[in-house]
């Protein structure tokens, strides 16, 4: 799937960017992403100092070697990242190579001219190679309104996080960089969606003064409410989330370089660490699920590291109080063939209160119909599924009827217990199900979910988004049916239809509430449908006679 380009700004300086961008780099990097940082603040570079004692050798080379290379005739860009030590899979690109050369470089670059030449072609085959290559591309920009901050906040990011204190001119300053932003990139030849734009206010002190500091965050949420208008759930009231987006001053940190997330291992939510972890799990979940961040803030960051989730079960067994001679014997039969297994009776409401989930998967037995409990449960560990793999696996008694079960729990893939199929046959179905799991769909084919989550983040024009409705209707319809032939046509259409297409971009606009509800709901079902081995729709059958 292709990477995500996030850049870092601030009107004003001194708000703690560049401090932000790498603490957020080295946390995605640990929870599993691969993760580049561009220094592009080339007046004044200081990225480098942050990482210093993660290089082997100082950088030789940067971001200014890229217009040397496009003046040389390089078509395709030349790699001159440097990796970390020790942080997983981060490389840095420095602004450039630090001697005495480097500041006439910088001032002799004639930006306008450069873009008359064709840079903004190389730079776009610069980006492509970046998305190509890694999850997440970190820019820092420079501050104010510039030529260099024109590229970073308009033509090569995907995102735009902006960092200000709480004062006017940072505060409206950073607000009005976004609106310039949109605008500039509707003129640029490259066609790029509307930016979704993070606010966060950094460097903010509520430990004293608080009547003051609470009147200075109701005047900065005020100014950048509007912000939050194309990314936050309907439900989430945009004070809770600034306050999630806040980052506290703290004296000790502001001291030389440093990077309190790689001492503060389990931080309190009075430490800094606590709040650089909520902004990182922000971007890598791109802006989305604030809902979960709302409700769990713990279950949220903890979603965010899908790579380093390691869960105590393989699978948890939900029944309701008529099937327990069924569960105890299926969990007997489960443990026996290596499974780690236990039970989930209605009523062990300690399951709520937990940050996170002690299972991998969750399997269902269905009497006749779904209980209110089960409901909730599968409702929780949905919640809990965002970038895993997870999946929700229920089995039905003789008495229940697929046909009459919620449509979420219907649509899975699901055994049948009978008198020809006791636990101990289910039970080795289960088994396998968990050693053998895959995708509704190959690796090769259509990456549906990922189309799904491109759809989401696309601008088009109201009719189109009224013919992406009808494509997401018809993928639940395959998906639920297990119907991978129609779910890739369909999955092919719905890519074509949000491409991105050049010309006026006035007229368009952000996903329908109800298309992206729709959406939502078919990748959930997808990151927990299962399959076993490579069995395929006619193995549905089989499974449901």
């Amino acid at each position: 799937m292709q990477g995500t380009v996030v850049t870092f700004y601030s009107y004003k300086g001194g708000v703690g960017r560049s401090f932000t961008l790498a603490n957020i780099a080295i946390l995605l990097a640990r929870w599993g992403y691969r993760v580049l940082c561009v220094d592009w603040d080339l007046e004044a570079p200081g990225l480098h100092e942050y990482f210093e004692p993660m290089l082997s050798a100082p950088p030789a080379g940067g971001v200014v070697d890229l217009v040397d290379d496009f003046l040389a005739g390089k078509t395709r860009p030349v790699d001159r990242a440097a990796r970390l030590r020790d942080v997983g899979a981060l490389d840095f690109l420095a602004a450039g190579r630090h001697d005495a050369h480097y500041p006439g470089r910088v001032q002799d670059i004639d930006w306008e001219r450069l873009y008359e030449m064709g840079f903004g072609d190389y730079l776009e085959r610069c980006r492509e190679q970046w998305t190509a290559d890694y999850d997440f591309v970190l820019l820092d920009s420079r501050t104010g309104v510039s030529d260099i901050g024109g590229i970073c906040t308009a033509q090569l990011p995907d995102r735009l996080v902006v960092l200000f204190t709480a004062n006017m001119q940072s505060v409206r300053g950073a607000v009005d960089i976004a609106r310039r932003a949109n605008v500039a990139r509707d003129r640029l030849p490259f066609d790029r969606p509307g930016l979704t734009v993070l606010p966060v206010l950094s460097r903010f002190d509520s430990r004293e003064e608080y009547d003051r500091s609470e009147e200075w965050r109701r005047i900065c949420l005020q100014e950048t409410k509007p912000l939050f208008d194309n990314w936050l759930y309907s439900n989430v009231e945009p004070d809770v989330m600034a306050r999630h987006l806040t980052l506290p001053y703290v004296s000790y940190w502001s001291f030389g370089e440093q990077l309190p997330v790689s001492s503060e291992a389990n931080p309190s939510s009075d430490q800094i660490s606590f709040a650089l972890e909520t902004v990182a799990a922000v971007v890598a979940h791109h802006f989305d699920r604030t809902d979960l961040l709302a409700e769990n803030r713990d279950a949220y960051v903890a979603a965010a590291r899908p790579e380093r989730v390691d869960f105590d079960l393989d699978l948890r067994v939900s029944s309701p109080r008529s099937t327990l001679d069924v569960l105890d014997a299926l969990i007997t039969e489960l443990r026996e063939l290596g499974v780690r297994v236990e039970r989930s009776l209605s009523g062990d409401r300690s399951l709520l209160a937990r940050p996170e989930d002690d299972a991998r998967h969750l399997c269902l037995v269905i009497d006749e119909e779904v209980s209110r409990w089960q409901k909730a449960e599968v409702e929780l560990f949905l919640h809990r599924t965002l970038g895993q793999d997870r999946r929700v696996i229920p089995v039905l008694t003789e008495h229940a009827q697929p046909n009459t079960l919620p449509g979420y729990i219907g649509n899975l893939r699901y055994l049948r217990l009978g008198p020809s199929r006791g636990p101990a046959e289910v039970a080795r179905d289960l088994a396998d199900q968990l050693n053998r799991t895959s995708g509704l769909v190959d690796t090769e084919d259509v990456d549906i979910a990922g189309v799904l989550k491109q759809a989401v983040r696309a601008r088009l024009r109201p009719a189109l988004w009224a013919l992406v409705d009808e494509v997401v209707l018809g993928l639940s319809a395959a998906v639920g049916a297990g119907d991978d032939v129609r779910g890739q046509e369909l999955a092919t259409d719905l890519a074509l239809t949000i491409k991105p297409r050049s010309g006026p971009g006035e007229d368009r606009v952000g996903v329908p509430a109800p298309t992206r509800a729709a959406i939502e709901w078919v990748v959930r079902v997808l990151g927990t449908r299962a399959t076993s081995g490579g069995a395929r729709r006619d193995a549905t059958d089989s499974t449901r006679a």
